[in-house]
């Protein structure tokens, strides 16, 4: 099997290997692509907590986003942790240089265990310039709620929070319902044109680390070949949630799913 696609990943380290990086490259490789990096932060992290964060400087996270793709062109962009304004300016001038124009921005900005993982300078820059620079950007409900400044809590609030986030220049939102107290999943997809619900029934686990870095790179990947963004955030909800069901329950915390979900291995390697 060749790799449909290429993608290349802007994000944090986890050293538990449920999130970020990690997480972004076995869902990218499990859904048949190649996977490369820009590591913008080391995090040393388990299933409880982050213990530590060691940012990258962003003139290495530039040199290693440019040099990258110079040799090996990206057919889409995912993106995650962006610790500082000096990052954020960083990337975005990355971006203008290697112009890729399928990108996926997951707004990170707190860990599952409640670390805040961004500072409030790099949440204004996030909304007043790299939001207008992506294709789609996929804020859980908290995440939501900072970017809007409003309080999510049905539905129709998380469509409201869509509409804010499209007229500070956003081109197409999916937020993601995991947060609603529901028995079913509703995660929204919203661009000046349409809007859409993709209901599941929620999964009754608390091993859900790394759910939002997973969606975002199945997203960019579907996207990357050639199917729409709607198709996209459609099976990248499916292989997340498969993911969920099938999820390995490693960790005394919040722990990882399966990003194995989609891989048969064949005879001849068994």
């Amino acid at each position: 099997m060749k790799p449909n696609s290429k993608i290349l990943i802007i994000a944090g380290s986890d050293s538990s290997g449920g999130a970020g990086i990690q997480a972004d490259i076995k869902t990218i490789t499990s859904l048949g692509s190649y996977a490369m990096t820009a590591i913008t932060a080391v995090t040393s992290q388990n299933t409880t907590a982050v213990k530590s964060i060691t940012p990258m400087s962003a003139r290495e996270i530039s040199n290693q986003i440019e040099f990258t793709s110079k040799d090996i062109k990206p057919d889409a962009i995912k993106i995650g942790m962006l610790h500082s304004v000096e990052v954020i300016n960083a990337v975005l001038k990355s971006l203008n240089k290697i112009k890729v124009k399928k990108i996926i921005l997951d707004p990170v900005m707190v860990a599952k265990g409640g670390s805040k993982l961004i500072d409030n300078r790099s949440i204004k820059i996030l909304k007043s310039k790299l939001i207008k620079k992506v294709s789609l950007i996929t804020p859980n409900i908290p995440e939501a709620e900072i970017l809007t400044k409003t309080k999510i809590s049905s539905k129709d609030d998380m469509i409201y929070a869509a509409r804010i986030l499209i007229n500070l220049g956003a081109k197409n939102i999916l937020i993601k319902g995991g947060h609603l107290k529901s028995r079913i999943m509703q995660d929204i997809f919203l661009n000046k044109n349409e809007i859409s619900v993709f209901k599941n029934k929620k999964i009754n686990t608390k091993n859900t680390h790394g759910t939002g870095c997973t969606l975002s790179s199945a997203i960019a990947t579907y996207y990357s070949c050639g199917k729409t963004l709607k198709k996209s955030c459609e099976m990248a909800i499916k292989y997340v949630n498969h993911s969920i069901g099938t999820g390995p329950r490693y960790g005394k915390g919040h722990g990882p799913i399966n990003h194995l979900s989609t891989i048969n291995i064949n005879k001849k390697f068994k």
